[in-house]
């Protein structure tokens, strides 16, 4: 039966994502997807762009391709506007230097990267980067919380879908109350796929089976690899212990934060 399989976010961190890939190891008919954030932080952006773009199903918009967005926004290819610093700061850095060599290349994955959707409705599963608002309905729900939306959805007491459950990246799962690095979250209705593979605390890159109930994890720093069965790898995370967190420069909803 073909598999469904759902990586966490990448940051550029393209040998990771070989390696998970190997792991994997997806058949023809198999479909993989990208919760986003495939950019910055990690040494091979450009890399991991073009691998998922050439070799995986589907991809969400994450909040670090709005980053690279907004902070070239002036024109394709064109570095400027008011966004740049904050894009910089937050990993742009390392995703400039990895298309030092290419300015073509930047801008033609400048082009892909605006196409992404800001969610992905597979039926029984649902592909966002950050989560939705609990209080609006879907006609109304913004690509901005899409991509930056904390606790308000981490928070909520209620599924946002009766029948559908929702697959996040975004917030590093051992930053909640309770959780192990390298554990996936479940909440009301969701589950965290993002581990922190950037994060000295982690280096954990997650790819999720739900339909077999499997996790796959590589780890960037200790070449570490592990497949372990759902129960094992998800922990539920109370709702009420979530907490609001700081939000960053400009009003971005924890846009610094891990």
């Amino acid at each position: 039966m073909p598999r469904q399989l759902f990586i966490g976010d990448i940051h550029g961190h393209y040998d990771g994502l070989r390696a998970l890939w190997t792991l994997i190891d997806p058949a023809p008919e198999d479909q993989v997807y990208c919760v986003g954030d495939l950019i910055d932080r990690g040494p091979r952006s450009a890399e991991v762009v073009e691998f998922v773009r050439h070799h995986a199903t589907g991809c969400v918009r994450g909040n670090h391709e709005q980053l690279l967005i907004d902070a070239l926004s002036r024109g394709e290819g064109d570095l400027g506007g008011a966004s740049l610093e904050g894009w910089l700061y937050s990993g742009g850095h390392a995703t400039l230097k990895s298309y030092e060599t290419s300015t073509e290349r930047l801008e033609d994955d400048l082009h892909w990267i605006q196409q992404l959707p800001s969610y992905i409705d597979l039926g029984h599963l649902w592909l966002v980067h950050a989560g939705v608002n609990p209080t609006l309905p879907l006609a109304q729900q913004s690509p901005y919380e899409m991509c930056w939306i904390r606790d308000v959805f981490h928070g909520s007491q209620t599924p946002y879908f009766p029948d559908k459950l929702i697959i996040t990246g975004h917030t590093i799962t051992f930053t909640f109350p309770t959780i192990e690095p390298g554990q996936v979250v479940a909440g009301k209705g969701w589950l965290d796929i993002d581990t922190g593979v950037y994060h000295p605390r982690s280096g954990w890159l997650t790819a999720l089976d739900w339909d077999n109930q499997l996790v796959y994890q590589v780890n960037v720093f200790s070449a570490q690899q592990r497949v372990r069965p759902c129960q094992e790898a998800i922990t539920f995370l109370d709702p009420r212990l979530v907490r609001p967190r700081p939000r960053g420069v400009g009003g971005r909803l924890s846009r610094l934060s891990p």
